[in-house]
């Protein structure tokens, strides 16, 4: 009972504000650091030139620069959807719709790296995009980075009409991989959130039954954080995922409260889904690595996503990033150089658990 409790406060709070209203600001980019964007949603547009919740019957390209306040600290994110303040808030001060892919080849030629940052459940785009600047300038990430801009209802009574638009956006994900692959990006990392991950596993899924080895060969690196994955179906769409790609990672963290409500919502006793697993004893035959970063949700603003959150983990994550070289012509994306390879399991899961000290304990089951 505790737990439709804090669902229904939580519902009560989102209902009270329009976050539908987005406004630009074109002055915010010479007031805080501007920060390129780009989008491919399967939103419909709507005739005020919005995307809201509406499926689209095309995918779009957007080309969109967030300004990130002068007083912003890691691991916060805010905003306000209306008169927003752009020397304390993060504030869209461009949106222009791109020609198709053509017009993502022109803003994109020459880049060699590009992260796809996926949402969750009960997300606007707008909340998405000021989402991805704050992760990808918090952590450094290297190249450009791209938001996956799924129709989500973006309300919290919206769960089953997001469940239907997580898989009706399938095949725009996978649109939005193929387009980046033939305009000569060579890496793509695909990094996913909660209901997100759900929408990228099934996307892979069903490119692997059409091309085997499809996965492996466009993405370079797989990152699900928190994800709102029931464990059966993962390992369901993994075992489809013959050769998945190197590096793939799960983030979870046993004190996560909204993968609990979501697990019993659904009639799981346990409470567990993928995203806050308390053993990867069941994982143990694929060559994933499961991160726990439990250990820093005590300093996160969000349980459901201590990796975008937690100061002290964005702060590892950067310095992991910088000393690593990431995306280097030698290196693979990722975080898994947490690990040197002497101590990966090659044959299945490695465990990785974070300390608040920053170290690395590894358990290979």
């Amino acid at each position: 009972m505790r737990y439709l409790i804090v669902l229904f406060m939580s519902l009560s709070l989102s209902a009270c504000v329009d976050r539908t209203v987005s406004e630009i600001v074109p002055a915010a980019a010479t007031i805080g650091t501007p920060k390129t964007v780009f989008a491919s949603t399967t939103r419909a547009r709507e005739a005020d030139g919005s995307y809201g919740f509406r499926r689209g019957e095309k995918l779009q390209f957007l080309d969109t620069t967030v300004s990130i306040p002068p007083t912003h600290t890691p691991g916060t994110l805010k905003f306000s959807y209306a008169n927003p303040n752009p020397q304390k808030e993060f504030v869209l001060a461009n949106v222009t719709e791109l020609d198709g892919p053509q017009g993502l080849h022109e803003h994109l030629r020459g880049q060699d790296d590009v992260t796809i940052f996926v949402h969750g459940y009960n997300s606007t785009q707008a909340e998405t995009i000021f989402r991805a600047a704050q992760l990808s300038h918090d952590i450094g990430i290297p190249g450009s980075i791209l938001v996956y801009s799924w129709p989500s209802r973006a309300t919290g009574v919206g769960y089953a009409y997001d469940l239907d638009s997580m898989l009706f956006a399938r095949d725009g994900l996978e649109q939005t991989i193929r387009e980046l692959k033939s305009i000569g990006v060579k890496r793509v990392l695909l990094v996913a959130h909660s209901m997100g991950s759900a929408l990228s596993m099934e996307m892979m899924r069903q490119a692997e039954l059409q091309e085997p080895g499809w996965a492996n060969r466009n993405i370079e690196g797989v990152v699900l954080i928190s994800p709102d994955l029931d464990v059966d179906l993962f390992r369901s769409q993994m075992s489809r995922i013959k050769n998945p790609p190197d590096p793939f990672i799960v983030m979870v963290s046993q004190k996560d409260k909204i993968l609990n409500i979501s697990a019993r919502l659904r009639g799981t006793d346990e409470g567990e889904r993928l995203g806050n697993i308390s053993s990867i004893e069941t994982l143990e035959e694929f060559p994933i690595s499961v991160i726990d970063t439990t250990a820093f949700s005590s300093d996160a603003q969000s349980s459901h996503f201590v990796a975008a959150t937690s100061p002290a983990l964005l702060a590892i994550l950067s310095s992991i990033r910088r000393v690593s070289n990431t995306f280097g012509p030698d290196d693979r994306p990722g975080i898994d150089i947490l690990v040197p390879p002497s101590e990966r399991n090659p044959d299945g899961a490695t465990e990785i658990v974070l300390t608040e000290t920053g170290q690395a304990q590894v358990s290979n089951p």
